[in-house]
Parts: C-alpha cells; sequence; structure tokens
C-alpha cells in the first residue's frame, strides 16, 4: 500500500446558519487503502463528502490531490479529478435500463453522429465482470435489487476511471451474503490502487474491512487510528466522547396474554406465500430476515399500502380487511418506513409540520374548516420533542437540517401523536449512530411499556437482541423460526435465516 497520500483535506471548515459543520478538520487518504471514516449523526461526515464531491464549498482550508491543490466547485469538476461517490441514497435513473446508468454522463463512441450502443456495452462488459454483474445491462433498473443497483452505482464510478471510490453506508440494506460480496469488491478496488473512503455506523465491518481509520465528533478530527491499536472500544470511545451507551437487556418476562393484533396465512406473491402470528398487547416483536424474505411486504399489507391476495387479519378480535394507510391510521396503527426521507417526512418541511401531518383533523379549527390551529401544532410538536429528546434549535427549522438520528426520532413522533395501538418501524436505525439507535430502542422499549405494540423490521441481527420481546425469522416469504426473550441473539437469528436458505437451496 503507498504511504504517499492520493488525497488530502487541510484545515477544512464549513458553517451553516451559525451551526459549525467542520471546524478544520484533516484527513488523508492513500492509494490503495481503505479509509473508513466513523462519527455519530451530525458530526461531519456528510459534509466531508458534499464539498469532494463539489456540492458545497468548504469556508476555509483546501483539498490537494497527488500534493497539489484543486477547486472542487461542481460535480463535473469532482469527476474530472477521477473522484468517485456512491451515495447511501443511490442516485439512479429508474426510466433508464442498467448501461445507461451506468454510463450516464460519460463520454461514448459514437457512429455517424448516433451512439454507438454496441461498443459501449463492449467497453462497460469487462468492468461489469470485474464486478461481477450476472445481470443484462439492458434490464431496467427498477427490477434490480438493492445489492444489484449497488454494483451499477460502483461500476458508474469505475466507468470515469476513479481513483478515490467514496461510499457512504454501503450495507445498510444489504444482506450478510450481500455485504461479504461487497467487502470483497472493495479489498479488490484497494488491491488495484483504487483508494475507498468507507463511510459507516457498523463498526463490526469498519474494524473488519479498513487499514486505518478517522473519527469525527462535532466537526472535528478526534482520532486516527490503524494497526493493532484500531479498537471497536477506542472507537466507540471516540464517536459518543465516553463510553457506549448501556445495551439493553431482554426480559425473559411472560407476555401479556392480550392478543391485539393476529396474521393468519397472509398472502401476496411473489414476495409473501403464507405467513402467520400473533402480536400481544405491549410487545416488541422482531421481524428478522435476509433481504428479500417478505418482512416489508408484509408490513405494507398489514398498513392497508397493498391488499393481501389471500389470509385473514385480526384486530382486538374482529376482522381487519384496511383498504388503504388512511383505513389503517383510523384502526390505531402506525408505520414508519425503511426510507424516511423520501417516504416518511417532508424534509424542507419544519418539525411542526411534519409531526402535524397524522393528526390533521384534531388540529382543525372546526370540521367545517380546512384551517389549522398553529399554536396547537407547535405546542404538540415541541412536547414531542421535549418527549423523544430531539436534538433541534427550534420546531420551525426543515427538518432536512437535522441528522439522520433526529430525523428517524420525529418520524416516530409524528405517529405518537395520535393515539395508538400498533406502530411497525421497517429498520429503524438504519444509517444512523450508536448513541442515537440507544436512544431510539429506549424510545421503543418505553412506548412498549406503556402498552404499545411494536413490530420491528431488522436486516441487522445485532439490532434486535436486547430489543425484542420475541423474534420470527423470515425466509422466501414464510416465517421459518421463532425466538423468545435471552434465546434472541444474534447467532440464533442469523442460523435460523440462513439454515432455512441452504435448506431451500439444496432442496
Amino acid at each position: 500500500m503507498a504511504e504517499t497520500p492520493f488525497i488530502e483535506a487541510r484545515g477544512l471548515a464549513k458553517h451553516f446558519g451559525g451551526v459549525q459543520a467542520l471546524a478544520g478538520v484533516d484527513i488523508d487518504i492513500r492509494a490503495g487503502e481503505v479509509h473508513g471514516l466513523v462519527g455519530a449523526n451530525g458530526a461531519g461526515k456528510s459534509t466531508l463528502i458534499k464539498i469532494l464531491a463539489g456540492l458545497q464549498r468548504p469556508d476555509a482550508g483546501r483539498i490537494l490531490i497527488d500534493g497539489n491543490p484543486v477547486e472542487i466547485e461542481t460535480p463535473q469538476q469532482a469527476t474530472a479529478l477521477r473522484l468517485g461517490f456512491v451515495h447511501q441514497e443511490l442516485h439512479l435513473v429508474p426510466q433508464l435500463n442498467v448501461l445507461e446508468n451506468i454510463t450516464l454522463g460519460a463520454p461514448k463512441p459514437t457512429r455517424l453522429g448516433i451512439v454507438d450502443w454496441r461498443r459501449v456495452a463492449v467497453d462497460v462488459k469487462s468492468i461489469a465482470d470485474r464486478l461481477g454483474i450476472a445481470f443484462p445491462l439492458d434490464a431496467p433498473v427498477t427490477k434490480l435489487s438493492t445489492a444489484e443497483r449497488w454494483l451499477v452505482s460502483i461500476a458508474r464510478a469505475l466507468v470515469r476511471k476513479c481513483r478515490l471510490m467514496v461510499m457512504d453506508e454501503p450495507t445498510a440494506s444489504l444482506s450478510e451474503v450481500e455485504s461479504q460480496r461487497l467487502f470483497q469488491i472493495v479489498r479488490d478496488l484497494a488491491a488495484d490502487g483504487i483508494a475507498v473512503l468507507y463511510v459507516s455506523h457498523r463498526l463490526d465491518e469498519i474494524l473488519d474491512l479498513c487499514d486505518r481509520v478517522t473519527a469525527f465528533r462535532d466537526g472535528r478530527r478526534v482520532l486516527e487510528l490503524e494497526g493493532q491499536a484500531l479498537t471497536r472500544q477506542a472507537l466507540v470511545r471516540a464517536i459518543v466522547g465516553g463510553e457506549a451507551p448501556e445495551a439493553l437487556i431482554a426480559s425473559d418476562a411472560p407476555l401479556s396474554r392480550e392478543i391485539v393484533f393476529r396474521a393468519d396465512g397472509l398472502r401476496r406473491l411473489p414476495m409473501v406465500k403464507s405467513v402467520s402470528f400473533d402480536l400481544h398487547r405491549g410487545e416488541v416483536l422482531g421481524l428478522a430476515g435476509l433481504v428479500g424474505a417478505g418482512r416489508s411486504e408484509t408490513a405494507r399489507m398489514i398498513f392497508g399500502a397493498d391488499r393481501p391476495q389471500g389470509g385473514a387479519m385480526m384486530l382486538d378480535g374482529k376482522p381487519f380487511r384496511p383498504r388503504s394507510p388512511v383505513d389503517a391510521m383510523e384502526a390505531g396503527l402506525g408505520l414508519v418506513p425503511e426510507e424516511r426521507r423520501s417516504e416518511g417526512l417532508i424534509l424542507e418541511k419544519s418539525l411542526a409540520f411534519n409531526i402535524g401531518l397524522t393528526n390533521l383533523k384534531a388540529l382543525q379549527v372546526s370540521p367545517l374548516l380546512p384551517l389549522l390551529r398553529m399554536g396547537k401544532r407547535a405546542s404538540q410538536a415541541e412536547a414531542l420533542v421535549r418527549r423523544l429528546l430531539v436534538k433541534t434549535p427550534s420546531t420551525a427549522i426543515p427538518v432536512g437540517r437535522l441528522s439522520g438520528g433526529n430525523q428517524q426520532k420525529v418520524a416516530i413522533a409524528k405517529w405518537l401523536a395520535r393515539s395508538l395501538k400498533i406502530l411497525i418501524l421497517d429498520e429503524p436505525s438504519r444509517g444512523v449512530d450508536v448513541g442515537a439507535r440507544a436512544e431510539i430502542h429506549r424510545i421503543i422499549r418505553d412506548l412498549a411499556a406503556e402498552g404499545l405494540s411494536t413490530i420491528v423490521i431488522s436486516s441487522d441481527a445485532e439490532e434486535l437482541p436486547g430489543l425484542c420481546d420475541r423474534v420470527l425469522v423470515m425466509c422466501e416469504g414464510v416465517i421459518t423460526g421463532e425466538l423468545v426473550g435471552r434465546g434472541v441473539t444474534r447467532e440464533a437469528i442469523l442460523h435460523a435465516s440462513y439454515a432455512h436458505a441452504q435448506v431451500q437451496k439444496s432442496a
């Protein structure tokens, strides 16, 4: 691995409306190195990435490539400097196919003034083979899995012959098998001399994958480690400014006998074949399994976003057939979706606006007038912000200005403005730091203590132990295992997920 840095940031500073996002940070990344970047939400990681990508300009500091100062004022300049970015929110064009997305914006060979797509495909094939892309290049990206879309985004950067690859939370929505495949690709890129900046909240993969790690806190670089000094304990201390929040310990207390919800043979092909379970009052029920197991699809049927093709549901002992999410909401259900930024929140609107969205009728001046009591909305939002410890200077600021963990708290808060019986959370800690994750888990347990029944969907086998009273493991559209209390462990979840997958593969 070369010791000369490919890219260096020196004294980068950035302010937003008086808030200091970066406070003179230094970081360098070497060619052929996998360099980890960790920190709590709001620590400055995203700001650094946006500056390198030409999306924001620093207030102070400079960037050097191969020791030479450079200006990065636009994304086009970043591309010209051979900097590639694979963002957490994958920016693919759904109307285009795989080949068109990979080569979007890149120079293409032409014939008689028309793009020669046959030659383009030949040129791209070597990169596709290098990444193990087995799906057709003419396939629409809307038909691809999340892992396959990641490969498309990586291929797009390689087509531009990038020398730095920045990956932001790459495994947030990937299964264990898909994550391992991505790790091998990252190692191969580094072996080819490409510098990789790897940003993740998952410290185990940071420790396993990265040669060197930098930690940010409150806009400052607080730690840089490599070799034997690189430990989980050291990273956690750097991220949270002390010891890690105390982990929750699962209780073996018996569940309430009161069944709030029952699913019996729910089916919606091809993803959900037959799902049956009970949900008890005050229970935290986990849905685990590999990506594509049918967990989110099951949640969408319960919430009325999709109609079941078969089976039945009962709510409080009565038939439950929601025709839409509005029906489910009126019955006392709430859903925090996996994609909180695009499906759960309106980022340009205020916290008060977002929190009030689910409770507009109660905020109206009268049933006949579509006018809201703005004071009541503001006081409701402020009370929930205090209850969930949302870090914000005001409920009037756009929710998009908050960190990921605080955005997730707002996505939860908007449902607590209603009278709820069941709250479904799909990947509740995706893309949040260890501190915010612990706070979200405590919110879930506190709500359960108040009698709210909760369904937590997670692809992270480390998230559910300690949080859930019971975990159901799904595979290929059916429930294949049930774990209870202290039997809910990472090893048990993985064993139940992969053992069944192996049986299916061998059958």
